[in-house]
């Protein structure tokens, strides 16, 4: 047993480091939620619900996002058609814990992995809204395509843009790199 704890000793400490860090971060998270009433939208939510009603108008497109009075949740008024919500989990958060969870797991130097994670998190953020404000347009035109386009197609998106960071990480960046 011992020769296979040694053999297997980087995967294991892959494994323990990395669901340590998700479970660490995902507890923070929640943590962060719990902070919010039951029909009050998080803050994180609110800046990507924002962010995308900024960048609609940037492109005069005829846009609002308002509050659900009686929910917790953002609706998207595109050319006066109420067409999408933006809920708690299209902020991007359990991505980008997933995301810093890899990156801890494969951590290089510290300064490199910080500013790595930090140029992470903002790119997937920026990259979340835009995702969002084209979904929007999207659905515009395409109403027949939701369920391609919102549970197919923008998540391959997205987490495709994870995993080529992470193969970039871990090729040019991590302690295993060559």
């Amino acid at each position: 047993m011992k020769k296979y704890l040694i053999q297997f000793k980087p995967f294991l400490i892959f494994i323990g480091t990395f669901f340590a860090a998700y479970i660490v971060l995902t507890l923070a998270y929640k943590f962060y939620l719990n902070c919010f009433e039951a029909n009050e939208v998080d803050g994180i939510t609110t800046a990507v619900s924002r962010n995308v009603e900024q960048l609609m108008h940037i492109f005069n497109y005829d846009t609002k996002v308002q509050k659900s009075q009686s929910n917790a949740w953002f609706n998207i008024i595109f050319n006066q058609k109420p067409l999408a919500r933006i809920i708690e989990g299209c902020n991007a958060v359990s991505v980008i814990i997933l995301f810093i969870s890899f990156i801890i797991a494969f951590s290089g130097k510290f300064k490199t992995t910080l500013l790595f994670i930090l140029f992470g998190i903002c790119s997937v953020y920026a990259l979340n809204v835009v995702r969002i404000a084209l979904l929007t347009v999207l659905l515009f035109h395409f109403p027949e395509q939701r369920h391609f386009l919102h549970g197919v197609f923008f998540p391959l998106v997205i987490y495709g843009y994870i995993f080529i960071l992470w193969i970039f990480w871990v090729n040019k960046f991590s302690k295993y790199a060559k």
